[in-house]
């Protein structure tokens, strides 16, 4: 099986995931990230690029770090690739009912191909890439299509799983399963 690193990418900052919005905005952002940083651990190597004031949280769970030089999620996508070597897997941060053997298999399946990518649960989006060399990514809007142009494979995976159910909003954040939540992310629902 190839073996993958993990790049997370984080904004780390008190107004990442500005659409999630209320009082809870900023501790629900670090417990997306947390809980699927988490996760991805138990599957494979992890890298985070984040902000200096987030840092310290992925340490603590065993995630190498390495600071976002500003400039947006492409900027932090690059320098988390410049500082890792081989198969590589970049992975949105705010996956909260991701389960390792979830990743585990979606890796697996990536291994056969050397671009492949999982859409995300609304079907235009990118949850997350893989490739056995380097390439360019087209995270952002569209970008399910822009990756399959690029010479991405889709990996097919249920609309259920946590890989594909990325979060932008309290709704979308709602309509998970309360058990398959991180447990950071499960206390803040609690809240909600």
């Amino acid at each position: 099986m190839t073996e993958f690193t993990v790049v997370v990418p984080v904004k780390g900052t008190p107004d990442a995931k500005s659409r999630l919005g209320g009082e809870l905005q900023a501790e629900l952002a670090e417990a997306l990230a947390l809980d699927t940083v988490s996760a991805a651990l138990a599957a494979a190597p992890v890298l985070v690029v984040t902000s200096r004031h987030a840092a310290a949280g992925f340490e603590r769970l065993g995630a190498r770090v390495v600071l976002d030089p500003g400039g947006g999620l492409q900027a932090a996508i690059t320098a988390g690739l410049s500082a890792v070597q081989g198969a590589v897997g970049v992975l949105l941060g705010d996956l909260p009912s991701l389960a390792p053997e979830e990743l585990i298999a979606a890796l697996e399946a990536a291994g056969r191909h050397p671009l492949a990518f999982v859409p995300d649960a609304e079907g235009t989006g990118t949850a997350m890439v893989t490739m056995l060399g380097r390439a360019e990514t087209a995270f952002g809007s569209g970008s399910r299509a822009a990756h399959a142009a690029l010479g991405y494979v889709e990996l097919e995976l249920p609309l259920s799983s946590g890989l594909r159910r990325d979060v932008d909003t309290v709704e979308q954040l709602l309509a998970l399963p309360v058990e398959r939540l991180g447990p950071r992310t499960a206390r803040l629902v609690a809240r909600l």
